[in-house]
């Protein structure tokens, strides 16, 4: 049987303006887009058959777009809406949600939690944690900051990060620092190895047996690592750690230091020291400023490596432990690369001083 004869279709001036744009936007979606070409050429008098070969798609899509433009029109194009249940929460309750998470807190509570929300607002727990997700809302956490109030801070920064980016020639820069009271810790139980399906197990309480400080100085150029424990830290114990970098460093190359500000760094002991071997100049962050000392970051991976998932029934065990790490690291030193410019720190911390301020009022 001969194919029924496609129904022409005539636009206004209106319509084939829109239909042209839908073609040429950008924005478009590409169905859409499609759409408009076959409607434009059903009005240029092709037939479904020319049009499907000539635009590659199926003639019978042709066909349904041709039918729904002259049942629909311009509407006829566009999708329909999809089938499933229609929206409850509105804009109103998303705001209140956000408003009141953001502006208040529970009666019973510092936080607001996805249950108290739900019963403060009237929705389900699941709809409060879907808008929290949408808009980065995360009550539940918290975390710490501390602003250096050193009269010298900007001076400070600008002393560390010069070293940092700039090492002076014929000359070390060692970051140092000591981490004290390293717990030597063994748990009440043995450890239950992973298994497929559960973590490492642990039981929560321990027996002490001791403690054991590490004086650390980190190369900035190589990334090797010095290190000597000691049972206490004071002075005494920090002026050895000095001795044994000043038999370490060779005695043709400058030894720059940079360290905190611990009463222990400045005692008169130490000044007389430092007196008597000048090649050694001491850099101090700032008060507070912990983060500017790249040594830090050393402590962090031998925390997280070693140290807090390890038992050590005594502190000789412990102190092995920490050396064996250290010698591990040496062999395969990677240093810590530092980047920012002392300008771009301090106009970081000036933008975040500003939206603090800012928040406040």
């Amino acid at each position: 049987m001969p194919s029924p004869t496609a129904v022409p279709i005539e636009l206004t001036g209106a319509e084939r303006g829109t239909l042209t744009a839908w073609t040429r936007r950008r924005t478009t979606a590409a169905a859409l887009s499609m759409r408009a070409r076959i409607v434009l050429a059903c009005a240029a008098g092709e037939s479904n058959t020319e049009i499907a070969k000539r635009l590659g798609v199926h003639r019978n899509t042709v066909a349904l777009w041709r039918r729904r433009f002259i049942e629909f029109r311009l509407d006829g194009l566009l999708d329909e809406p999809r089938p499933g249940q229609p929206r409850k929460i509105t804009d109103a309750q998303v705001e209140e949600v956000i408003t009141k998470t953001l502006e208040s807190a529970p009666k019973n509570a510092t936080h607001w939690s996805t249950r108290s929300m739900a019963a403060e607002v009237g929705l389900t727990q699941t709809a409060v944690s879907r808008i929290w997700r949408a808009f980065g809302l995360q009550p539940h956490r918290t975390e710490t900051w501390k602003l250096s109030k050193d009269p010298l801070f900007v001076d400070k920064v600008r002393d560390v990060v010069g070293l940092y980016l700039n090492p002076p020639e014929r000359a070390v820069v060692l970051c140092v620092d000591e981490k004290s009271q390293i717990q030597a810790l063994d748990r009440t139980a043995p450890i239950l190895p992973m298994r497929p399906g559960l973590p490492e197990r642990q039981t929560h309480d321990y027996k002490r047996h001791g403690t054991s400080s590490l004086y650390a100085a980190l190369d900035i150029t190589t990334g090797k690592v010095i290190g000597q424990l000691h049972s206490r830290h004071r002075a005494v114990e920090f002026k050895k750690f000095l001795q044994t970098l000043d038999r370490e460093v060779p005695a043709e190359l400058d030894v720059h230091l940079v360290l905190d500000n611990a009463s222990t760094h400045k005692t008169p002991v130490i000044k007389r020291w430092l007196q008597a071997h000048p090649r050694f100049v001491l850099h101090f962050t700032p008060t507070s400023s912990s983060w500017l000392n790249l040594v830090e970051r050393w402590f962090a991976e031998l925390t997280n490596k070693k140290l807090k998932r390890g038992a050590h029934r005594s502190v000789r065990a412990l102190n092995a432990d920490i050396r064996a790490w250290t010698k591990t690291w040496n062999d395969d030193p990677r240093p810590y690369v530092w980047t920012k410019t002392a300008d771009q720190i301090l106009e970081s911390i000036t933008r975040y001083c500003t939206r603090i301020n800012e928040s406040r009022h």
